[in-house]
């Protein structure tokens, strides 16, 4: 176990003899700490938290401190990072508010400089959360969502799967999976350029199209238009939209653009002719 002689460490740790704790870190309460990770200089990680295996926590980052919650009174609530997790300079992740709640974060997931997962969250596989982006408490980011730099999330909002949300956006309503969000809850686009590099196929990728169509650009109000979406979808794509649409939402579902342009086709020759779709709005590679 490499541990510089700087650091401080509770006696309630549990640390991994693989792991590399750096000079000055700070490890308050039972932080257990799995193979592989490395915490760096000046990092704080406390209270109830669980380090996945593989993890790389730089300078700065909080990790598993008390809620900004002025209802939290110290009762036990825990923080749990997956593998692989990467948590850059000054991030914070804080563990949960009611007793025993926990916050959660996925494998492999990226939480770059200055970003905030609020108390609560729970945030899938891969899921990229990126410079000054803020999560607030109670938000769900599914699998491969992207938030990108000063995107900011309302409580209890849910991202889905492959989900966009743009620069500087609110999103203070949900995003669902494969929409791009921009501005203040304004979904204008799907994330065609993400699924193909996903790995989706041509007969997702326009299935996924037909629906933001319907959703947002047919003028059908949007609880029947998804109802009418249910009946139609052919693939997992579509399927994983349906079952975001069906599952309750707390906080509504972001509008569409009055102004957005519609979408052609899919084709592979014609992926940069879709109008509106930015290269920068790449997803993860798809598992």
């Amino acid at each position: 176990m490499a541990i510089h002689p700087t650091a401080v460490i509770d006696r309630q740790a549990e640390i991994d003899p693989t792991a590399e704790i750096g000079p000055y870190v700070i490890i308050e309460g039972p932080v257990k700490i799995a193979a592989h990770t490395q915490v760096r200089a000046h990092a704080y990680l406390s209270g109830w938290t669980e380090i996945g295996e593989r993890c790389d926590i730089h300078p700065l980052a909080v990790v598993g401190h008390m809620p900004q919650d002025f209802h939290y009174g110290g009762e036990r609530s825990y923080c749990k990072i997956g593998n692989g997790v990467v948590i850059r300079e000054s991030a914070t992740v804080h563990r949960g508010t009611q007793p025993e709640s926990t916050t959660w974060v996925g494998d492999e997931c990226f939480l770059l400089a200055h970003s905030h997962v609020g108390h609560n969250c729970r945030l899938g596989r891969g899921v990229k959360v990126y410079n000054m982006a803020a999560l607030s408490g109670h938000v769900e980011a599914d699998d491969f969502a992207i938030i990108s730099g000063y995107g900011a999330v309302h409580q209890f909002t849910r991202i889905g799967r492959y989900a966009f949300v743009a620069g500087g956006a609110r999103a203070l309503m949900d995003v669902p999976p494969f929409m791009t969000c921009y501005g203040v809850s304004t979904i204008v686009q799907y994330n065609a350029i993400g699924m193909r590099r996903a790995g989706f196929d041509t007969a997702a990728i326009n299935e996924i199209r037909r629906a933001f169509r319907l959703l947002y650009g047919s003028g059908i109000p949007f609880s029947r238009a998804a109802t009418q979406l249910a009946e139609t979808v052919e693939t997992d794509a579509g399927r994983m939209l349906v079952e975001f649409l069906q599952a309750e939402s707390k906080r509504g579902y972001c509008a569409g653009s009055r102004s957005h342009r519609s979408a052609p086709e899919w084709s592979e020759a014609g992926a940069q002719d879709i109008p509106g779709e930015a290269d920068t709005e790449a997803t993860p590679e798809q598992a």
